[in-house]
Formats: structure tokens, C-alpha cells, sequence
């Protein structure tokens, strides 16, 4: 059973017995006056308990479950450090609100019976609203300030360069959201064991759902892909050193899977792990920071520079008259000149030219003479 129908059963008792109650008071009093009244006392308690019935059916969700799913809403969306520092500031703001509650209720009336709670209310909201505001330099200055750091101040000179580096506070809580695309490439999985992604992997179920959804399609390649992805999603909760959290956080009012994902970028302040193009320049137009598995795949493909010397095999025709076309180990193509004379066998080449484009790196080479 649904938390709504229990709580529509409990409301429906709640207010029949209090319609009851409130029926028979009233039909006591009708009756009480000379001219009487036509409904008897009991007609009174049992037409407002049926009407307390009704009322108990209708409005108990939305007295109980729809404002805490509703505030859930809002909760799920505040990230933890936003929530600390809310409660920081609430417990300042009542604090101070406390210490002029006294002198302000010495004014005369009304002033002193009004001012003291519009402070209190007014000081929470201060306190929420300025912590929250710099929510960043505070907790800054709290790290700054942590026995750990303050230990490593005291120490050598060659101690405290080394504390320079942001490591220990960044890399536990840091928060990276991961792309459909990125999780059905497999590559994260990889990266993840070596320990280039430092803090936790955050997949939102809507993301989730989209996996789910191209698992369950009826094109053979997407299934393919889709369960290639849950697969890898697998792999990721096995490994002990990688921190992956799937959670229920949604966009209210979005329905693209990109644009919920740079929202939510945007509130929880962490980046976007992906290989999209398109989320890629969207998002950096938005101000979110991505991290592009490709560009990470071509920052750690070997170098060439033109004039160096490469063994590769040619395996089919480039788009030009005469080209060959080859791949390195990494996967990078290289378009040889005149190459196409030497299908299927494995030549010595000399680098021309290296291309950097936005989906890779490609390499230009003509077959060596020598």
C-alpha cells in the first residue's frame, strides 16, 4: 500500500471522530433553544462525521505527504555544505535575536511585545542568507583552521610548501556527475581504478533511467549499448576504491537529460564527466566545468612531431587519390600519401603533419624512401 492511502485511512478516522464530536456539540446546542431544531443529536454527529469522512479523504495528502515530499524536493537539491552552513547561520541569527530579545521587549506597547519576535525572525533569516552567501570563504577558513593544517603550519619550511597543494578536504568530498554517454563508453571504468577521479561518482536516477531505457530498446545496436553501460555501472560499485552514489535528486520542470545535468552542476557546484560534444560546449557556455573523456584520451596519446619516423600497417583507402589509411596502438589514424600501393603490408613512414581536431588527433605521413 501507497503512503497516500494509509495516510487517506488514518486522516478518514481523524476527522470522522472529529466530526462527530463537533456534530454533537452543535446539535446539543440547536436543541437547546425553544423552538428546537428539526435534526435530532445524532443526526447532527452523523452528518459531520460523513463530512469529516470526505474532508479526511481529500485533504490529509496534502496537509501530511505532499509539503514533506515537497520540502524532500527541496533538500535533495541543497548540497551538503549549503545545509551546514543554513544551520550555522540559523543558530547565529537566533543567537543574537536572543541577546536584544531583552532590551527590546523593555519598549512600551506594542513595540515591546511585536519586536522581539520580527528580530527573531529577521535575524534567522540574516544569519541563513549570509552564510549561505559565503558559505565558500567560510568553510575555507574552517579547513584553514583544522588541527591537521594547523600541525603542518608549525612544521619546516618544506613541510608547509608541500601543504600548499590542495589535497586531503578536496579530493573526499568532490562530487562528479556522470553522462549517459560516458557510462555506456566504458572508459570511466578504467580511469576510475587508477585514481585520476578523486571524491565520488554521482549518477541521478533520471540518468539512470535514460541507461534503462536504451537497454530496453528495440534497436539491437542501443540494447547492446544500453547494457554495455549497466555492465560498466557494475564494475564501478565492485571496485573498492571508487565511490559511486546513485541518487533520486531531479530538476522539477526539465525534461531533457543534459539540461537536468547542468542544473544540476550548477547547484551542487561540481562538474560533468562525459564525452558528449554538444553537453560539452553547452555547458561551458553555462559556466559548469566538464571533464571530456576524450580530451583526456587525446592528452595521453603518444606525441609525433613531423619528421619522425612510424612502422604501420596499411589497412584500407583514405578519401584521396592515392591515400592509405593506418592506425596506431591508441587508436589514432594516420592518412598516408601515395599509400595506398601498400594495402595490407606494414611500411616504414615519416610524419608530415599532426592535426589536432575536436575528435581527435590525426596524423599525416608519406611512406619513407630511404
Amino acid at each position: 500500500m501507497s503512503a497516500d492511502f494509509i495516510v487517506r485511512l488514518i486522516g478518514m478516522v481523524v476527522f470522522a471522530i472529529i466530526g462527530v464530536f463537533w456534530g454533537t456539540s452543535l446539535g446539543q446546542m440547536a436543541n437547546q433553544t425553544p423552538s428546537g431544531s428539526p435534526f435530532s443529536v445524532e443526526q447532527y454527529a452523523i452528518t459531520f462525521g460523513l463530512v469529516g469522512i470526505l474532508v479526511g479523504i481529500i485533504l490529509t495528502p496534502f496537509l501530511t505527504t505532499r509539503p514533506i515530499r515537497y520540502l524532500r524536493s527541496i533538500f535533495a537539491r541543497i548540497t551538503p555544505q549549503s545545509l551546514v552552513a543554513s544551520v550555522l547561520g540559523l543558530v547565529v541569527g537566533l543567537l543574537l535575536a536572543a541577546l536584544l530579545a531583552f532590551p527590546l521587549s523593555l519598549l512600551p506597547r506594542p513595540f515591546g511585545q511585536i519586536l522581539p519576535f520580527v528580530g527573531v525572525v529577521l535575524f534567522a533569516y540574516l544569519g541563513i542568507s549570509l552564510f549561505v552567501m559565503r558559505q565558500t570563504d567560510l568553510f575555507s577558513a574552517l579547513s584553514a583552521l583544522s588541527p591537521r593544517n594547523l600541525s603542518q603550519a608549525g612544521g619546516s619550511m618544506a613541510a608547509s610548501a608541500a601543504t600548499d597543494v590542495p589535497s586531503g578536504p578536496w579530493s573526499e568530498t568532490r562530487t562528479i556527475l556522470l553522462d549517459t554517454s560516458v557510462i555506456i563508453d566504458g572508459r570511466i571504468a578504467d580511469i576510475a581504478k587508477t585514481g585520476f577521479l578523486p571524491g565520488s561518482l554521482l549518477i541521478p536516477r533520471f540518468v539512470l533511467n535514460e541507461l534503462q531505457y536504451i537497454a530496453d530498446s528495440a534497436d539491437s545496436m542501443r540494447r547492446q549499448r544500453g547494457r554495455r553501460g549497466m555492465e560498466v555501472l557494475a564494475t564501478l560499485q565492485k571496485e573498492p576504491n571508487v565511490v559511486v552514489r546513485i541518487s533520486d535528486i531531479d530538476v522539477d520542470g526539465v525534461r531533457e537529460v543534459d539540461d537536468k545535468l547542468i542544473i544540476l552542476a550548477r547547484q551542487l557546484r561540481c562538474p560533468i564527466l562525459t564525452n558528449d560534444y554538444n553537453l560539452n560546449r553547452i555547458a561551458e557556455l553555462q559556466g559548469v566545468t566538464i571533464l571530456n573523456v576524450n580530451e583526456l584520451a587525446n592528452a595521453v596519446k603518444s606525441v609525433l612531431l613531423p619528421g619522425e619516423n612510424l612502422q604501420i600497417r596499411v589497412l584500407q583507402d583514405g578519401k584521396e587519390q592515392g591515400q592509405g589509411v593506418g592506425y596506431m596502438d591508441d587508436g589514432t589514424m594516420v592518412v598516408i600519401e601515395n599509400g595506398r600501393e601498400y594495402m595490407n603490408q606494414e611500411i616504414q613512414v615519416v610524419v608530415t603533419k599532426v592535426l589536432q581536431t575536436a575528435a581527435g588527433r590525426m596524423i599525416f605521413a608519406r611512406p619513407d624512401d630511404r
